[in-house]
């Protein structure tokens, strides 16, 4: 949407506080030579955070892909959401476990008008000039959220960008000069239509929405016309919260409202450079602040953000992420949610967002991003932006031609990285203490157990050079072991059982090492 290498010891520290394990194979003895072997223990007995979900969001793609012939709409459903296993192994999908609606404001209706050039950024909207409703909009995206349902998606998030343009204050779908588009008066009647949004989409398709966002990266101006969006004040989004939380009681539904899509982690902790719209973590759920809504009955109790624009270089951007859960730390029992990412701006050099890049490289960049959230933030869910791309940028986990009614699409590398978190770190995980000997900066590993006792380890190794790793798990063993790679050459590749033997970890690849723990 709009708007990570350290110094040694730095990192060991930043490991050491936050059971993330980096580890790097020893030296190979002479040309030809075999490394050490990388030792990794796994203590399920020491937990951190419960994993909530991982997700991804239908804009704008799918109002126009919803619609394209069934077998290539389904080809992409299934990649996204399924949880089945090919007859080689293989993973047919990523399993995602949350998928995310994008709520539109109507700048579909207005074409030119709306001040919005691209039109695969517009979006309709449920709501008529005439205050009726019309629950046959949003054709393509209810296709979608149908098509995560069957596959086994069980947690559904709608989001708007945008008040519907008949409640904004300029007509429009985004603002003028960075000013609030919506004023207080309007609170009630937005609240009021995300209310009936999720009860016209239960009645349409027999899903509840589990969660909903009212506000989206409410720190930026939203005045380019380059898509739906406004900023808001937090009293605001307060505010807005406050009313929302009524609706939702008035109309007796059970979603719980999702705070505050913050549009980089910064403000979740600090002020940074907006003040009135940041330190959100202490404005909404600190007891003493005029912004506190931590009391609503509907109100998730966790903090969402998003890790654009700090996520190199690394030691940097996990510096970051011990912020955030120090900052959590005022609140028990208070989660944080990172909610939207995709590959942006120029990141120290490190990777640039323009360009599609189907590769490896930027498959194991946001592998990386992915474990730096979930290990030194102790992020309980973790969303990425635009599942379904048309553009020639680094935002996609399927692209697709930019054809409203047909045309290919392809996988990139980045879908397949966080496939081996989604697809088996499941809803209810707790991420385990891991250790690594000998250790260094070479690779990064991280271990989750399951609800069902199944041990799930992570670990990437984005070397230029290959390594040995022996998994160990004192006092218990693990049964049924399946180990999955995904590389240049590989998508969730099953690999051999090296039962007894250490696994390979290939140079710039990411493997994930799935079993039973038996005691």
């Amino acid at each position: 949407m709009n708007p990570a290498k350290q110094l040694l010891p730095t990192l060991l520290l930043a490991l050491t506080l936050t059971s993330c394990s980096s580890a790097t194979p020893g030296t190979a003895n002479g040309p030809g030579g075999k490394a050490e072997p990388v030792s990794i223990t796994v203590n399920p007995a020491k937990t951190f955070q419960t994993i909530d979900h991982f997700g991804a969001s239908d804009a704008w793609s799918c109002q126009f892909v919803g619609n394209w012939p069934d077998a290539k709409r389904n080809g992409i459903a299934d990649l996204l959401f399924s949880s089945d296993t090919l007859d080689n192994g293989r993973p047919k999908g990523i399993g995602l476990s949350l998928w995310r609606f994008n709520i539109g404001a109507g700048t579909a209706e207005q074409g030119d008008a709306s001040g919005i050039k691209d039109e695969w950024r517009r979006a309709e909207s449920f709501l008529n000039d005439d205050g009726t409703y019309n629950w046959n909009k949003q054709a393509g995206q209810i296709w979608f959220l149908k098509a995560a349902k069957e596959r086994g998606v069980n947690e559904f998030l709608a989001f708007p960008n945008s008040p519907p343009v008949q409640f904004t204050v300029n007509r429009k779908g985004y603002a003028n000069a960075g000013k609030p588009n919506l004023t207080a008066e309007n609170f009630d009647k937005y609240g009021d239509f995300m209310a009936s949004v999720v009860s016209g989409v239960r009645e349409k398709t027999g899903i509840t929405f589990n969660h909903i966002s009212p506000v989206n990266e409410p720190q930026w101006d939203w005045s380019d016309g380059g898509q739906e969006g406004t900023p808001f004040y937090n009293n605001e989004i307060a505010g807005i919260a406050k009313s929302l939380s009524a609706s939702l009681i008035k109309a007796k539904l059970p979603t719980k409202i999702d705070i505050a899509e913050a549009g980089q982690i910064d403000y979740l902790y600090s002020e940074f450079n907006k003040q009135g719209r940041g330190n959100q973590i202490k404005a909404f759920f600190d007891k003493t602040s005029p912004e506190y809504i931590g009391n609503l009955p509907n109100l998730t109790q966790a903090i969402s953000g998003h890790s654009y624009f700090t996520t190199s270089p690394y030691g940097k951007a996990a510096q970051k992420r011990q912020e955030i859960a120090k900052a959590l730390q005022t609140t028990p029992g208070l989660k944080y949610w990172m909610s939207e990412y995709c590959i942006l701006g120029d990141n120290e050099g490190e990777i640039k967002g323009s360009g599609r890049d189907l590769g490896i490289d930027a498959g194991i960049y946001i592998a990386k991003v992915i474990h730096n959230d979930l290990v030194n933030a102790n992020a309980s869910a973790w969303h990425w932006w635009i599942a379904i791309s048309p553009y020639n940028y680094k935002d996609g986990l399927i692209y697709i031609d930019k054809n409203k009614t047909d045309g290919n699409y392809q996988s990139s590398k980045m879908l397949w990285a966080m496939g081996n978190y989604s697809r088996f770190i499941r809803p209810g995980a707790i991420r385990t203490e891991v250790s690594a000997s000998p250790a260094s900066d070479g690779l990064l590993i991280s271990s989750y157990k399951n609800i069902d006792n199944q041990l799930v380890t992570v670990i990437i190794n984005d070397q230029q050079k290959a390594a040995d790793v022996a998994l160990n798990l004192p006092g218990a063993r693990l049964s049924n072991m399946k180990i999955y790679k995904t590389s240049a050459n590989a998508d969730l590749e099953s690999m051999s059982n090296p039962t007894g033997q250490t696994i390979p970890v290939e140079a710039k690849s990411i493997v994930t090492v799935v079993g039973k723990i038996i005691p």
